[in-house]
């Protein structure tokens, strides 16, 4: 699969146990939103009941960079890009 028509998004700890998958690659025409992102990795996993509250509460990388507060329906991903999933974690 061409990588730059995909996007790959990886899911941690309790997002990957929910999932059942460490990864996901999407395929794509064109960019996508953060929310489309998740809207989409959701659809892969119609069985996964607690994932689409577990991905709400992850931060999230798009490539390297965190997302912070940034509104998911104006968060640009690109096709070749990475979206992580880290659920909030406990310990230090």
């Amino acid at each position: 699969m061409n990588e730059t028509k995909t996007i790959r998004v990886r899911y941690w700890a309790a997002a990957k146990a929910a999932a059942g998958t460490p990864e996901d690659v999407l395929p794509v025409d064109g960019p996508l939103t953060l929310a489309q992102v998740r809207d989409r990795a959701l659809a892969l996993h119609p069985d996964a009941d607690r994932l689409g509250d577990i991905l709400r509460t992850c931060s999230t990388l798009v490539g390297d960079r965190p997302t912070g507060t940034n509104d998911p329906d104006a968060t640009e991903v690109a096709p070749g890009s990475s979206v992580e999933f880290l659920p909030p974690f406990a310990g230090g």
